[in-house]
């Protein structure tokens, strides 16, 4: 996505961090502007006002669960996507606290996840393959035993763009599944198996600071925090409204338009993933087939991830390295290792909805020059 130079001779930025944040959706921002005059005061409250915004609220939750295909009373509007994941998690769990602390996750769930899963008791983990997908018979396999709280499994890897297949997974009975869908929620439908799930919205292209929490009507969820006086009980502190609304807005959008956007967007990430890999030492990770539409992933041996991005950001070219949920690739990707992958220099590359195939060919002609660069002089 090029966007204004801002002057003469200034450099387009091209946005190619999507996976990250997805820019502000039109429909988000015509509805957020709106509802900043109409959604802000307390929907807790009785006076015409408050009516007004939990009108809102009720909206943007219906709304949401159109798009979701799920029930309005099964959502719920968090801070962000990580305080959905650790409500969605901990709830499973803390309503199972009887039956043990174990947490069962993949080895390739996102930080939020393993975190959580810290946080509660005692994580048991599953590995993945080269290609990142979840040996889902040795999950299913370590939730045996009758001491496990929950199972997680994602529902596609926010690095490396593999999709998991969440509804082939078999969990024992009456141990219930965590879907961490914040990479997906927008760009896929939602997996049919699970019994709480989470998504992000700043990453489907509302604004930032909106989590949506989804906890299955016949699920068995208790707050694992302090409780809140809130209409929802799975919620806490003051709904930002007018957020949530436009987040509502911009879900519907993208799933209106995902198969256009995404039948683009895999002919695009081919196009990178072709030159990625014709290069010498250079590893293009995660699943080729079943995977998200807009994101490719490749490691380069022999230079920095840091160094590549900020030499690709020199040229314009915004894009992401490291593990995804820290800010330098001197941490060692989780993920990457956890398949077994190349960890040195890896890159990240993941489209907007507005990403052009001339961005592109800007970035397929900037990389091997930089990659060349960069390995003759690795100081």
């Amino acid at each position: 996505m090029a966007t204004g130079d801002g002057g003469a001779g200034r450099l387009a930025r091209r946005h190619l961090d999507a996976a990250s944040s997805e820019p502000l959706h039109p429909a988000a921002r015509e509805t957020l502007l709106a509802a900043l005059d109409a959604g802000w005061a307390d929907p807790r409250r009785l006076h015409h006002e408050a009516r007004n915004a939990r009108l809102l609220l009720d909206n943007a939750r219906a709304a949401t669960a159109e798009a979701l295909d799920v029930r309005p009373d099964e959502v719920t509007f968090a801070a962000s996507g990580t305080e959905a994941t650790h409500r969605g998690l901990l709830g499973l769990a803390q309503a199972r606290r009887h039956v043990g602390r174990r947490v069962v996750q993949s080895a390739v769930e996102h930080a939020a996840v393993v975190h959580a899963a810290r946080w509660w008791g005692e994580p048991t983990e599953v590995g993945a393959d080269p290609l990142g997908r979840v040996r889902l018979d040795e999950l299913a396999g370590a939730a045996r035993g009758g001491d496990v709280a929950v199972a997680a499994l994602q529902s596609a890897n926010h690095e490396v763009g593999t999709v998991q297949d969440v509804d082939d997974l078999r969990l024992p009975d009456g141990v219930p599944l965590f879907v961490d869908a914040c990479a997906s929620m927008g760009r896929r439908p939602l997996p049919a198996r699970w019994d709480a799930a989470a998504g992000s919205a700043h990453k489907w292209g509302g604004p930032a600071g909106v989590g949506v929490l989804l906890v299955r009507r016949s699920a068995a969820w208790e707050s694992p925090f302090p409780d809140d006086d809130r209409a929802d009980h799975r919620a806490s502190g003051f709904e930002n409204v007018p957020a949530a609304l436009a987040a509502a807005a911009a879900l519907q959008a993208v799933v209106a338009e995902r198969d256009e956007v995404a039948a683009r967007q895999r002919a695009l990430v081919a196009r990178v993933r072709e030159v990625a890999a014709s290069l010498e030492d250079v590893d293009v990770v995660g699943d080729p087939d079943r995977r998200l539409p807009h994101l490719v992933t490749f490691s380069v041996l022999y230079v920095s991830g840091d160094r590549l991005v900020a030499e690709l950001d020199r040229r314009g070219l915004a894009v992401a390295s490291g593990s995804a949920c820290t800010a330098s690739s001197l941490e060692p990707s989780r993920v990457l290792a956890a398949m077994g992958a190349l960890t040195q220099g890896n890159v990240r590359v993941s489209l907007t909805r507005t990403t052009t195939a001339d961005d592109v060919e800007v970035l397929c002609r900037a990389l091997p020059e930089v990659v060349a660069e960069l390995r003759a002089d690795p100081a």
